[in-house]
């Protein structure tokens, strides 16, 4: 299993970005899938969840500006993020895992097996 995310970039606050994640070894529609980020000196935190039933969950920080979404044709995950923050700085991480218990509900990061390499977000006010 191989998760590879991309998109990552410096904008000005109010901005917007798009985050992809693209996996191989498995396909998405098998797998309970979620964005995390991690900022410098803080834990990596749940950001946005979503199940085989494209049910989502987002943490109370980016509702209503962060929107994830998955193409199991291409299978590829994706977040897309808007009205970003300064707050929203931190290195992104796509996360996956075979386990459905929770799935698309908030989940701890212990939970998932499979990480990206992570990518930058840099939010400048």
């Amino acid at each position: 299993v191989q998760l590879v995310e991309s998109g990552g970039g410096s904008v000005q606050a109010g901005g917007s970005l798009r985050l992809s994640c693209a996996a191989s070894g498995y396909t998405y529609s098998t797998y309970c899938t979620a964005w995390f980020r991690q900022a410098p000196g803080k834990e990596r935190e749940g950001v946005a969840y979503i199940n085989n039933y494209d049910s989502t969950n987002y943490a109370d920080s980016v509702k209503g500006r962060f929107t994830i979404s998955k193409d199991n044709a291409e299978n590829t995950l994706y977040l897309q993020m808007n009205s970003l923050k300064p707050e929203d700085s931190a290195m992104y991480y796509c996360a996956a895992d075979p386990g459905w218990t929770l799935c698309g509900n908030i989940r701890p990061r212990a939970s998932f097996n499979y990480w990206g390499q992570g990518t930058q977000v840099t939010v400048s006010s």
